[in-house]
This record gives C-alpha cells, sequence and structure tokens, in this order.
C-alpha cells in the first residue's frame, strides 16, 4: 500500500493510540510517512522535486518557489532538472541538506553528513550547514568521526564506548 493511501486510511484517534506521544494526533496526516516516500521514491525524482516534495506533503503553499530558492542556496543554481545519477556525490549532499531545511525544523540531526565526500567537498557541506542553521535558527546534532570538523561546532560532545568523555559545556563561539 503506498505511503499516502496508508496515511489517509487510518484515522488520527488511530495513530495517536499506536504512539507514546500525545502530540501524535495533532500531526499532519502526511507526516507519518513523508520521509519514507522521499528516501523510497528519491531516485525517480529531480533535486527540484526531491526538495519539494516534503513542502508539498506539508501543505506548504509556495513549495515549488521555496524548493527553488533552497536549490538555488546550495549552490545547485540550474542543477534542479537533473536526477540524483546525473549528480556528483557533493551535489547529492546539497541536494539533501536543501530537502532537510525545507520544512525549517527546529532540529536537524545530521548522521555523518560528509563521510563520503573528500576533504573540501566535506568543509563546504559543513559551512553549508552553519550557514543554514545561522540564518533558519535550527538547531543541528552532528555526528561525525572528523574531529577537525567537530571542532568547528560551536558545542562538542565527545562519546566514547558510549559515555560522554569531553564536553565543551554552553555553546561557545565557533571559530572561523
Amino acid at each position: 500500500m503506498p505511503c499516502s493511501a496508508m496515511s489517509r486510511s487510518r484515522s488520527r484517534r488511530e495513530r495517536s493510540s499506536q504512539s507514546s506521544d500525545p502530540r501524535a494526533a495533532e500531526r499532519p496526516l502526511s507526516s507519518d510517512c513523508s520521509q519514507v516516500l522521499i528516501h523510497r521514491r528519491a531516485e525517480r525524482l529531480t533535486a527540484l522535486e526531491n526538495v519539494q516534495v516534503p513542502l508539498e506533503l506539508r501543505g506548504t503553499p509556495g513549495a515549488t518557489e521555496r524548493a527553488r530558492e533552497l536549490i538555488d542556496r546550495v549552490g545547485l543554481t540550474g542543477r534542479g532538472h537533473h536526477f540524483p545519477t546525473q549528480l556528483s556525490g557533493g551535489e547529492q549532499q546539497r541536494v539533501a541538506i536543501a530537502r532537510a531545511f525545507a520544512n525549517s525544523p527546529k532540529i536537524l540531526f545530521a548522521d555523518e553528513p560528509t563521510g563520503n565526500l573528500d576533504n573540501a567537498t566535506g568543509h563546504r557541506i559543513f559551512e553549508l550547514l552553519q550557514s543554514l542553521n545561522t540564518d533558519g535558527g535550527s538547531t543541528i546534532v552532528l555526528v561525525t568521526h572528523e574531529l577537525t570538523l567537530a571542532a568547528r561546532a560551536s558545542r562538542m560532545i565527545r562519546l566514547l564506548d558510549g559515555a560522554i568523555v569531553e564536553d565543551t559545556g554552553a555553546t561557545r563561539e565557533v571559530p572561523a
């Protein structure tokens, strides 16, 4: 059953009873499945459509314009009509970042966002995340094994075997 059909087939009461989160009944019908749909169909959608889908699922007015703004913001002006297989790894990562910021999340979890990229592209991706963080006010929780990248964050918490071994404490000034 497609995700959207599954979402419509369950009432808000049914969805909220399946969740321990009391806010579940207040979520839009599409919120349960939007990420699944995006990941399943990502290869069949252009860069622009990949960013546009979560906006449309949420019912955001001007979804196409917002998606174009984000595509431009991540430096892919003129590449929005390309499919993921026609983009480099760094460009695909920038599309994923644009999609992640599409609905202006309060918190964004980024698990190794630079892990498959060369060093220079990885640093550009990190700068892009910082820029979107500053401009949009989102908190970014970044997971990385790259200490030079982690050192550029406003706060760093290091873990070893599941235990905190270092916490820089309250947010600090981000090194340039």
